[in-house]
């Protein structure tokens, strides 16, 4: 019998489809991969705004990811936005008990506004117990400033803050340079040691950039879940991107920013 490579979400619920567990599932199909979710809060979004959330309770979140793991398990995990210190505990110690491995962390803290979205209580759980377990995390700029408690607003800032975020998590650090004010997009991975390697590509002249996170840190998930190292699962999923954007730039969705085209390769 043939196996599926099974990858798993454990993020918010976008009503638009942009973004969030929709477009995590759309990027796992579109890589080949059998996705799962589990779902921590309910959004009404669309392509201009988040008008109310429903939070899932810490227990239910826990009791989905059991029902998972216990019969159907993972090759790899992505973890979206957690909204609660209970959350954050009752996802970490699962996984942990589990035994789950390849986890993708995208810390969402801070909206595009640049107001955290977190509250301090959070973002100290985060960092005692997610981070410990991560094989990579995926901070944006202002991301990674509210981890290291520091401005990190340039591409020379980015080495250092990665060196010192490896100090919190042990797996890869990469640091995304979306926010640069540079013709080029630039993102570094570091591997704990001193390896490190720079992505770069042309930035997109699009409105349709939502979700793009979510999609590069499932992409990522993706490739470690078929077996890709590190270094080449960020590569495939930066190119992944790359060409999602692409094709979405020239889509009309909604009238605020529109999603990036996740099956690209199969239909335009």
């Amino acid at each position: 019998m043939k196996t599926y490579t099974r990858t798993l979400t454990i993020a918010g619920s976008d009503s638009g489809g942009g973004a969030g567990i929709q477009a995590d599932l759309k990027t796992f199909s579109a890589l080949g991969c059998y996705g799962m979710s589990v779902l921590t809060a309910l959004t009404a979004q669309n392509t201009q705004a988040v008008t109310d959330i429903l939070a899932v309770p810490a227990a239910f979140i826990a009791e989905q990811l059991k029902a998972v793991l216990s019969d159907i398990g993972t090759d790899a995990v992505k973890i979206g936005m957690l909204h609660t210190p209970e959350v954050i505990r009752q996802v970490a110690e699962t996984l942990t008990e589990f035994e789950v491995t390849n986890i993708v962390l995208d810390p969402v803290m801070v909206a595009k506004s640049g107001d955290k979205l977190l509250q301090d209580e959070a973002i100290d759980a985060l960092r005692s117990y997610l981070l410990p377990i991560a094989s990579i995390i995926t901070p944006n700029l202002p991301e990674t400033s509210v981890l290291l408690g520091r401005p990190v607003e340039t591409e020379s800032d980015m080495y250092p803050a990665a060196v010192d975020l490896a100090k919190l998590c042990p797996g890869a650090i990469l640091v995304k340079g979306g926010h640069l004010d540079t013709v080029e997009s630039t993102d570094l991975l570091y591997i704990s040691g001193s390896e490190q390697h720079q992505f770069q590509t042309e930035r997109i002249p699009t409105n349709n950039s939502h979700g793009t996170g979510c999609t590069l840190s499932s992409a990522i998930a993706a490739g470690l879940a078929k077996g890709l190292s590190m270094v080449e699962a960020v590569g495939a999923a930066k190119a992944y991107l790359t060409q999602a954007l692409q094709a979405g730039a020239g889509y009309r969705l909604g009238h605020g920013h529109g999603p990036v085209h996740h099956f690209y390769s199969i239909w335009q």
